[in-house]
């Protein structure tokens, strides 16, 4: 018998889920909302789900973990000082749990990213194998420790430090398999690119393995946060309740008097088309949102909580992604869709448009009065350097502050573009006359 590990990504978000199995039973760490791929991936392997387990409540996604162990009739391991309110099978440090015959999982109590964050030791025959580190040991660096509250900031940065050590003393040929750090807020640092490690690797790499102390440590770590998305702060509480899968049928069609009833009612309807096609020609009210890699993190970013949403797109594929996307982040079911072209649908509002431009058209604030350049990055981008002349609004607060903005053209950039066009549509919509820059901000011209 070998123990096989069968990756099961989710680059929308940067995170890993994990499939550990024997040949003939597994155990899934960390499992996304959308459960139906962990059970296909069981499937392919042949083998049968015998037990979930969570490495901690997570802040960044609905975790499909409640929703599985339900399903399967399996035990669901979550760490015994966690409030949740749903029976589980409760895990501490050194807690073993057998999955097969000769493979077993060890609990490690390793705090840090979370208080309670645990974990699991895969073990084939007596020999550790790999360890399933969820947001603490990652790539390189640590899950990011901040997600607590300020007042639990430098307590867990430095207990992360000790469950990184502890983690160190595992056989250095030990596979390490983290849920976040592929893109993912959840990372504190900058984790290494790298598509696998051991044990061996990060005690050469790891920041936590590198630093003298906890002290040192803290001081590097914390320098190195940067802001998370704002729907972070809703994740725990679905999780700690026990969230059900995914729902991923279709939403009701939308026609023409229907987007315009939808739009006048403040439903977000989703341009889900490229960010040129939307500020080509799009219908009035609504909010372009590139589908694409980043689509999950920024929406989640600035839609304000429990907001109903509608997909529009050319394309079903898009949608259908979008959707499953959506119910990651809690967002369980679009209010509808509308697939096909977005030009002159019978009953529904006016096309507008806004003009699309590049770094080198850009006007000199400093010359044009009817010039304004919106930098709507991060403050740790705007602080590393910016445009002469140019205002800082980050695109979370857009929405709050749209109204503040004078009556002057803006021009609005961000490092490359997909944040910029996500704020000039919202821009757009209040009102504003606006140029998306869709251009790499190493051209800016000064």
């Amino acid at each position: 018998m070998s123990i096989e590990i069968v990756v099961v990504q989710t680059p929308e978000l940067g995170d890993r889920s994990y499939l550990i199995h024997d040949g003939t039973v597994a155990a899934v760490i960390d499992p996304q909302r959308d459960i139906d791929r962990v059970i296909a991936a069981a499937k392919d392997a042949g083998v049968r789900i015998g037990c979930v387990a969570e490495t901690h409540i997570h802040n960044d996604y609905v975790s499909g973990g409640y929703a599985l162990a339900e399903l399967l009739d399996v035990p669901y391991l979550v760490a015994e000082a966690e409030h949740v309110s749903f029976d589980r099978f409760p895990v501490a440090d050194g807690t073993e749990i057998a999955v097969g015959d000769d493979f077993h999982l060890r609990a490690i109590a390793t705090p840090g990213h979370t208080p309670h964050h645990m974990s699991y030791v895969a073990v084939d025959a007596g020999r550790p194998v790999a360890v399933a580190t969820g947001g603490s040991l990652l790539f390189g660096t640590t899950g990011r420790t901040d997600l607590s509250g300020p007042e639990r900031t430098v307590d867990l940065t430095q207990r992360q430090f000790h469950s990184a050590r502890k983690l160190g003393r595992l056989p250095a040929d030990v596979a390490v398999l983290p849920t976040h750090g592929f893109g993912s807020f959840c990372s504190g640092g900058a984790p290494t690119s790298a598509g696998s490690s051991t044990i061996g690797v990060e005690h050469r790499e790891n920041l936590a393995m590198r630093a003298v102390d906890e002290y040192e440590f803290t001081e590097l770590l914390l320098a190195d946060l940067i802001d998370y998305p704002t729907y972070y702060r809703h994740m725990a509480e679905l999780n700690l309740a026990g969230a059900s899968a995914s729902d991923l049928s279709a939403p009701s069609s939308c026609d023409g008097p229907g987007l315009r009833t939808a739009i006048e009612d403040g439903v977000w309807v989703l341009d889900l088309r490229s960010r040129v096609a939307h500020a080509a020609g799009h219908l009035a009210g609504s909010i372009g949102v590139e589908y694409g890699p980043s689509f999950t993190s920024y929406l989640g970013w600035v839609i304000p909580r429990h907001t109903p949403v509608i997909l529009l797109s050319d394309q079903e594929d898009p949608a259908l992604r979008a959707q499953r996307d959506l119910t990651r982040i809690g967002i369980d079911r679009p209010a509808g869709r509308h697939l096909g072209p977005l030009a002159d649908i019978p009953g529904a509002p006016e096309t507008v448009h806004y003009p699309v431009r590049r770094f080198a058209d850009l006007p000199d604030p400093r010359i044009d009065d009817d010039t304004m350049v919106l930098d709507v990055r991060r403050d740790d981008e705007w602080k590393a350097g910016h445009l002469p002349g140019a205002t800082h609004l980050p695109l979370p607060d857009v929405l709050d502050h749209a109204h503040e903005l004078p009556n002057r053209r803006l021009w609005v950039h961000c490092a490359a573009g997909y944040r910029a066009s996500i704020a000039a549509s919202l821009l757009h919509r209040a009102g504003h006359r606006v140029v998306l820059i869709n251009d790499d901000m190493l051209n800016a011209p000064f």
